[in-house]
C-alpha cells in the first residue's frame, strides 16, 4: 500500500469522529419509497453534499431529477490521470415491521461490535467510508491520486427510475475510466471477494377473470370456472415439477456456463446445512443440473412473488371467486432482455390460460439488464491486488443474485465497468429489521479505499 503512515495515521486519529458522523447520518430517515419522508431524503442529500465539501471536494452540486435529488461531486487532479466514478446511494428502505427491531431503526446503537440502524449496511456506511477515505488522502497528500466523480443517488431503493435519462444527459460530466461501487458486500467476515456480475430484472402482474362477480359456491361452483383454481393451474405451469422454468424461449439467450466459471463458483465455500438453517427452509429447490450457488448467481430464475384472489378474511365465505392475480419477477443473466422476457411470459399466459378464464399481463416497473465485468479489467485487477494485500489471502470471485440497475446503465452509457468495493456482510439484515454494519469493516474499509484509489493511479 502507498504511504500507509500518512493517510493511515489520519484515519486512525479521526476514526471516532468519522463514526460519529455516520451515526448522525443514520439518524436521518431518508426513506425514498414513502412520500411522507420526502423532506428527510432532501435533508440527507444536503448532508452528503456538505460532507463532500468538508472532505475537500471542490465541485459539489445537488442535481434535481424529477424525483429525489442526485448529489454530484467532481475533483479534477490532472488531465493525464485516470478518472474513477464513485457510486453509492443515500436513500434507505422503510423500517417496517417496527415491532421486530430491538432498538429504534433511526436511533443508531452499537452492540457487540456492530452498528444497528436502518441504512447502516445498505448503504450509508459504504458512502461515508468512501468520503472519509478521500478526505484522508486529501489531508495527507493535498488531494486524491486520481480524478474523481461522485454519484450519490436517492432513488436506489425504488429502482432508480430517474437515473437512466440523467446519466444519458450528463454523460460528459460523468465520463470516467471505471466505476467504483460503495454499495454491495464481501462474501463473509474476513473473506475478501470480488463481485463480477449482477442479475437483471423483469416482472409482470397477471390478472385473471372468469365472471362478472363472485358467485354463490353452492349454486354456481359446479357449473362455472373458479378464478382462484384457474390461477393456481396457470401459476403451476411456469415451472416443471423439477424446478426448471417452463416458459417457451426463456433460456434461448442464456449463455451456458463455461467449465472455468463453474470451477470458479465451485471454489467458493458453501455450507448447504448452514444455508438452510439460516433460511428456515428444509430442502433446496431449483433448476436441475446446477449447484445452489450456480442457480443463485449464474442461472435465470422466475419467482411467484404473490398470489391472491377470492375471500381471505377470518371465518368462511362460500363463494366462487371471479378474479385472481399473481405477481412474477424474473432475475436475468447475460444476454437476456427484460422486454423480451415479459413478452414470453405474456405468450405463455395466453397459451396456458385455462378454459373459461381471461388473463391480462401488465409489466411491472424496475426492469433492468444484467451486468458482468471481464476478469482482465484493470480496475478489477487493482481491487484484487489491494484485497490480497489487506487480507493476506486470495479474494474469492463471486456473483450477485440481486440487481443493481445502475451497473449496466453506466456500462452502456459511459462505457465504464463497475467494480464492487463494498464492505457489508451478506447476513447484515439489509431491508429487514435490525440491520447492522461491523465496526471492524468501517475501519478496514476506509483504509482499503485509500489503498485502492492509490492503486488506480498506477
Amino acid at each position: 500500500m502507498s504511504e500507509p503512515e500518512t493517510w493511515a495515521t489520519y484515519l486512525a486519529q479521526h476514526e471516532a469522529r468519522h463514526l460519529d458522523e455516520l451515526v448522525t447520518f443514520l439518524r436521518i430517515p431518508s426513506v425514498s419509497a414513502l412520500p411522507t419522508h420526502r423532506a428527510d431524503v432532501e435533508t440527507a442529500a444536503t448532508w452528503v453534499a456538505d460532507r463532500l465539501r468538508s472532505a475537500g471536494v471542490p465541485d459539489v452540486e445537488i442535481i434535481p431529477t424529477g424525483g429525489h435529488p442526485l448529489v454530484y461531486g467532481r475533483w479534477h487532479v490532472a488531465d493525464d490521470r485516470p478518472t474513477a466514478l464513485i457510486y453509492a446511494h443515500y436513500d434507505v428502505q422503510p423500517p417496517d415491521p417496527l415491532d421486530l427491531w430491538e432498538s429504534p431503526p433511526f436511533a443508531p446503537v452499537i452492540r457487540d461490535g456492530r452498528l444497528y440502524a436502518r441504512g447502516a449496511a445498505d448503504d450509508k456506511a459504504g458512502l461515508v467510508i468512501a468520503i472519509t477515505a478521500v478526505e484522508a488522502l486529501a489531508r495527507a497528500q493535498g488531494g486524491p491520486p486520481i480524478n474523481l466523480v461522485f454519484f450519490f443517488e436517492g432513488e436506489e431503493e425504488i429502482g432508480s427510475p430517474n437515473l437512466p435519462p440523467l446519466v444519458r444527459a450528463e454523460r460528459e460530466r460523468l465520463a470516467c475510466d471505471a466505476v467504483v461501487s460503495a454499495d454491495g458486500s464481501m462474501y463473509g467476515p474476513d473473506t475478501p471477494s470480488l463481485t463480477v456480475s449482477t442479475k437483471g430484472l423483469a416482472g409482470c402482474q397477471v390478472d385473471l377473470r372468469t365472471a362478472d362477480t363472485d358467485l354463490h359456491s353452492g349454486e354456481y361452483g359446479a357449473a362455472v370456472p373458479n378464478a382462484v383454481q384457474a390461477m393456481a393451474q396457470l401459476a403451476a405451469s411456469f415451472h416443471t415439477p423439477e424446478g426448471r422454468v417452463a416458459v417457451a424461449g426463456f433460456y434461448d439467450r442464456v449463455r451456458e456456463l463455461p467449465a472455468e466459471e463453474r470451477a470458479e463458483i465451485a471454489a467458493v465455500p458453501f455450507d448447504e446445512a448452514a444455508f438452510l438453517q439460516g433460511t428456515g427452509a428444509t430442502a433446496l429447490w431449483g433448476e436441475p443440473g446446477y449447484s445452489p450457488l450456480e442457480r443463485r448467481w449464474a442461472r435465470p430464475t422466475l419467482d411467484l412473488n404473490g398470489l391472491w384472489g377470492g375471500f381471505q378474511g377470518a371465518g368462511s365465505k362460500t363463494v366462487t371467486p371471479c378474479e385472481a392475480h399473481v405477481k412474477i419477477t424474473c432475475r436475468l443473466v447475460p444476454d437476456q432482455e427484460p422486454a423480451e422476457i415479459v413478452a414470453l411470459l405474456e405468450r405463455h399466459v395466453a397459451e396456458h390460460c385455462p378454459p373459461g378464464a381471461q388473463a391480462t399481463v401488465t409489466p411491472l416497473p424496475g426492469a433492468a439488464r444484467p451486468f458482468a465485468i471481464r476478469r482482465d479489467n484493470p480496475a478489477l485487477l487493482a481491487a484484487a491486488s489491494v484485497l490480497r494485500e489487506l487480507f493476506a489471502k486470495e479474494p474469492l470471485v463471486t456473483r450477485s443474485g440481486g440487481t443493481l440497475p445502475v451497473a449496466e446503465i453506466f456500462q452502456r452509457e459511459l462505457g465504464a465497468d463497475m467494480v464492487f468495493f463494498a464492505w457489508s456482510m451478506p447476513d447484515c439484515n439489509a431491508h429487514a429489521p435490525n440491520e447492522w454494519f461491523r465496526l471492524e469493516d468501517f475501519e478496514r474499509g476506509r483504509r482499503a479505499y485509500c489503498a485502492y484509489l492509490t492503486a488506480l493511479a498506477g
